[in-house]
């Protein structure tokens, strides 16, 4: 069965301007039909890492707030805190960072509200039962709120092929540990060359999983220096990450382990986990604008690799990334951007971009997850 994916192209005129046109788009998509009088309404969005530019303008975040309002809804915006070590790693930094990108209250109309708590681990588990994962661990206030409007920044990504709607709620609203669980089969590892054994580790560690050892910096015996240095524990660790964020000297990594396939269909089940419960309570916006070849993680975005298209809405996760993937890929490359294969129309460009990812993978095990429908009808307002 066919869903309907509205569209609007950024072709306005005095009489309605680009914000007025969003407006129209979010309120013919449903948005009334999912936000009750008094509703909580987390808006998922991704603030950008500070250097990046090519997130969501927040004059477009304003007007869908404002929607939101007229609807009876109170909004908040939201994401949920980084797993790796940067300006998004924590909620003030978080906080700061989505503030220093525009997104202050006095220009959204809405506060700001990180959803996993201070540092990743204010989570809600919840009971999925697939082949990856029995339990997923979604930011909290993700969970407790009354409705979800997802709006993403529709760009290349270097593991999903492309990060939409189903990125940045599968990714994008997990705890520390829930992002973890996505990327990597095992524990952290500790660089043994960068740790100065400071031990400000051991204390954040729940489960007692990191202890200090002695060892030999080299093997000449005149030069031979016995240095302490943290180890993992790898049957103790549960994979919270708080371990990677403390570390003072980025000793503490990920091990990006996980083969793409599993990982996509990792975050296909933590989006399923996300909208449990919120199936008839949730609209999602892809912002095919400033298509960057790489995520909005990055403190820096490269050229983009096809001109600004558009914005969508659906009611279905599925469906809207599909759209936006086939939109893009129906453009001729940009000069100047990245791409050096697939610049023709109807070429796929994230293949061009990340050959080695299969990014239609997604999309398959999701239908067959019942989140959404590959099919659908391009309704363009």
């Amino acid at each position: 069965m066919e869903s309907t994916v509205f569209f609007m192209d950024l072709r306005a005129t005095p009489k309605e301007n680009l914000l007025e046109k969003l407006s129209r788009l979010v309120e013919e998509a449903g948005l009334k039909d999912i936000v009750k009088s008094r509703d909580l309404v987390a808006v998922k969005l991704h603030f950008g890492e500070l250097g990046n530019t090519a997130f969501i303008r927040p004059v477009f975040i304003r007007r869908i707030v404002d929607v939101i309002k007229r609807a009876g809804g109170e909004p908040f915006l939201t994401d949920a805190n980084t797993l790796y070590a940067g300006t998004r790693s924590d909620s003030p930094h978080h906080l700061e960072t989505a503030i220093k990108n525009g997104f202050a209250f006095s220009v959204v109309g809405a506060p700001l509200v990180i959803a996993d708590g201070l540092r990743g681990k204010s989570e809600t588990p919840i009971l999925i039962d697939q082949k990856r994962f029995q339990t997923v661990y979604i930011g909290s206030e993700i969970i407790e709120a009354d409705s979800l409007i997802s709006a993403a920044h529709f760009k290349g990504h270097e593991l999903s092929g492309f990060g939409g709607t189903i990125k940045n709620l599968g990714m994008g609203c997990a705890s520390r540990k829930g992002k973890l669980a996505q990327h990597s089969t095992v524990s952290p590892k500790i660089t043994k060359e960068k740790c100065i054994a400071c031990g400000d580790c051991l204390p954040h560690c729940s489960q007692q999983a990191i202890s200090m050892i002695k060892r030999k910096t080299n093997t000449e015996l005149e030069n031979t220096e016995i240095k302490e240095t943290a180890v993992i524990n790898p049957k103790k660790c549960i994979g919270c990450g708080e371990c990677i964020l403390i570390c003072p000297n980025e000793a503490v990594q990920i091990q990006w382990d996980q083969a793409i396939p599993v990982f996509l269909e990792n975050m296909v089940e933590y989006t399923m986990g996300v909208l449990k419960g919120k199936e008839n309570n949730a609209l999602y916006l892809n912002f095919i604008t400033d298509v960057s070849p790489a995520c909005d993680c990055y403190p820096a975005n490269d050229a983009p690799v096809v001109r600004n298209i558009g914005i969508l809405a659906s009611r279905d996760p599925v469906a809207i990334d599909q759209a936006s993937a086939d939109l893009v890929n129906q453009e001729e490359a940009l000069p100047g951007s990245c791409l050096k294969t697939n610049r023709k129309p109807g070429e796929d460009k994230f293949k061009g971009i990340y050959p080695e990812v299969n990014w239609e993978l997604q999309l398959i095990y999701a239908e067959k997850l019942g989140l959404g429908s590959r099919k659908y009808h391009l309704k363009k307002i």
